[in-house]
């Protein structure tokens, strides 16, 4: 029997909870898009670090309006098919594992300045498990930017998100770079860049990517409505 991610203890809530395994995946009744359905590659930039990359086709049904309110909105449960599930578990029923905003803004929003605690294991190979908690950067109708701690410090890995709307929908741009900014880091990038993120955990990044992005449309027009009464 597959393990299951370890309850939260509502004293350590800013921090989430202790990973200890995969649960087995959702049934849903969608299935995940290949990895044809969009154009990805990876690039070396010229400061060493490696900028992983998608153009996904475009998200039909789903605003830009509703994926900034979609990265805020994290937390809590959804109804597929008469059950109550996790809603970060839906968006990747294979791979996710748990989402918390362990700081918000002074306000009680999730915007910059924010941050979220993420738990995930790209492709459910434990030696890509994702553990981190990450801060947010950008969030509004045009894009996402937030940058996962990588041993308890911000400046190696970075993501970058493009929402841009269309007439069926969202274009949506992606990208993931992995290695500290600059000409002085070029030589360490190379050296600790493939050790502490492996080209091969990269690919397994855009397949992942390419599947959870593609299940928008298939979930997030409906919540999106049920729990704001807007449809755009």
């Amino acid at each position: 029997m597959p393990l299951q991610p370890a309850a939260i203890d509502p004293e350590t809530l800013t921090h989430g909870p202790v990973f200890t395994g995969l649960a087995a995946p959702l049934r849903l009744p969608w299935g995940l898009k290949p990895l044809g359905s969009a154009d990805y590659g990876m690039d070396l930039l010229d400061d060493g670090r490696r900028r992983y990359w998608i153009r996904h086709e475009v998200i039909r049904g789903v605003t830009p309006r509703m994926l900034a309110w979609w990265f805020a909105n994290l937390e809590g449960e959804i109804e597929i098919g008469g059950r109550r599930l996790n809603r970060y578990r839906v968006w990747h029923p294979y791979d996710h594992v748990h989402a918390s905003y362990a700081r918000r803004r002074g306000d009680g929003s999730v915007g910059p300045g924010a941050r979220i605690r993420l738990i995930e294991v790209l492709g459910r190979n434990p030696r890509y498990l994702v553990d981190t908690i990450t801060h947010i950067e950008r969030l509004d109708e045009g894009g996402y930017v937030h940058n996962p701690e990588v041993l308890g410090r911000t400046g190696f890995a970075r993501m970058e998100y493009g929402f841009e709307s269309h007439p069926q929908g969202t274009c949506y741009e992606n990208c993931l770079i992995i290695g500290m900014a600059g000409r002085p880091a070029r030589l360490p990038n190379r050296l600790i860049g493939g050790l502490k993120f492996p080209h091969e955990q990269g690919l397994a990044w855009i397949r992942h990517n390419i599947e959870e992005v593609g299940m928008f449309e298939n979930f997030l027009p409906g919540l999106y409505a049920g729990e704001t009464g807007q449809t755009r």
